[in-house]
């Protein structure tokens, strides 16, 4: 599994904590399309995909850049992100 993490990420729109397995050779938006497609299946189509979601880092607010990859960020396995 070197090629995947395990972060925590809240959704507040939703109220929802998940653990999810990232890859870390795709870029950031890439993984949030695919985490809200996701989101938006198992939420019957009430998770409403907003295009200027971003992904942020859960202790110092920093908002991760969506055409880098995660390699390329500070993520690491037991990262809490959101999802705003």
């Amino acid at each position: 599994m070197n090629n995947k993490i395990l972060i925590g990420l809240y959704v507040p729109l939703i109220e929802k904590s998940y653990d999810i397995y990232i890859p870390i050779n795709k870029k950031i938006g890439t993984v949030k399309k695919l985490i809200e497609d996701g989101l938006r299946e198992l939420t019957d189509n009430s998770y409403i995909i907003k295009e200027d979601s971003n992904f942020y880092n859960k202790e110092n607010g920093q908002i991760y850049d969506v055409n880098k990859t995660v390699r390329e960020t500070d993520l690491k396995n037991g990262s809490k992100i959101l999802l705003i």
